[in-house]
C-alpha cells in the first residue's frame, strides 16, 4: 500500500505531467481561463488516462510484446485513446451538454493530448505492473487536474489585476505565471520519498 501511495503522490507533486514533464500544455493553456472548464477538462483527462492505461497495458503485454511487434506501440495506443475519447465525447454530449459546449474543440484534442499517450507509454517503460499503472495514471490525471485548477485560479486573479504592465498582458503573463507555478512544484522534489523512507 505504501508503494501505491508513493506512486500517486510522486506523480501528482514531483513528476506532475504538466508542470514537470511538460506534457498536455495545449489544454493546460487553452482551457484554463475559467474554473468550470478547467475542472471539466481535468476530470475528462483523468478518466481517459485511467481507461487508456487499463486498455493499453494488456495490449502491450499480451499482444505487442507477445508477437514482437512493439514498434507499433504508438500507433496502437493512439487508436485506443481515440476510441476512448469518442466514448467520453458522446457521453458528455448526451448527459452534460453545458460541459460539452464549454470544452469545445479541446475535447477532441484529448485524443492527441500527449499527456495521455505519455502516461500510457511511461507506465510500460517504467516496468510498472497493471495495478501500479492504473494508480500512476489516476495520479497523473489528478496532478493534471490540480495544475489546471491552480492555473485557472491564478489566471482569474490576473485578469482582474490592473498592475500587469501592458507589454506583459495576455500571453506573456500567462507563460510567466505557468513557469512560476512549475517552479513551485520543484519544491516537492525529494519530499515524497522522504515521507515513507
Amino acid at each position: 500500500m505504501t508503494e501505491i501511495i508513493v506512486i500517486i503522490m510522486s506523480i501528482i507533486l514531483v513528476d506532475n505531467v504538466v508542470l514537470s514533464q511538460f506534457l498536455g500544455i495545449c489544454p493546460f493553456l487553452g482551457v484554463s481561463k475559467k474554473m468550470d472548464s478547467a475542472v471539466g477538462m481535468g476530470v475528462a483527462v483523468t478518466f481517459v488516462m485511467v481507461l487508456a492505461t487499463a486498455a493499453t497495458w494488456p495490449v502491450q503485454k499480451y499482444l505487442l510484446d507477445a508477437y514482437d511487434i512493439g514498434y507499433l506501440q504508438t500507433v496502437v495506443f493512439i487508436l485506443i485513446i481515440a476510441a476512448l475519447v469518442q466514448l467520453v465525447e458522446m457521453t458528455l454530449k448526451r448527459y452534460m451538454p453545458p460541459l460539452y459546449s464549454a470544452l469545445g474543440v479541446y475535447l477532441p484534442l484529448i485524443t492527441t493530448n500527449c499527456a495521455v499517450l505519455g502516461i500510457t507509454i511511461t507506465n510500460i517503460d517504467d516496468g510498472l505492473n497493471y495495478v501500479q499503472s492504473l494508480f500512476n495514471a489516476f495520479g497523473a490525471g489528478v496532478g493534471f487536474l490540480l495544475a489546471m485548477l491552480l492555473f485557472a485560479g491564478m489566471r482569474g486573479k490576473l485578469e482582474n489585476c490592473k498592475m500587469v504592465p501592458e507589454p506583459f498582458q495576455g500571453v506573456p503573463i500567462t507563460l510567466i505565471t505557468a513557469s512560476i507555478l512549475s517552479l513551485s512544484f520543484m519544491g516537492f522534489s525529494g519530499v515524497v520519498e522522504g515521507l515513507f523512507a
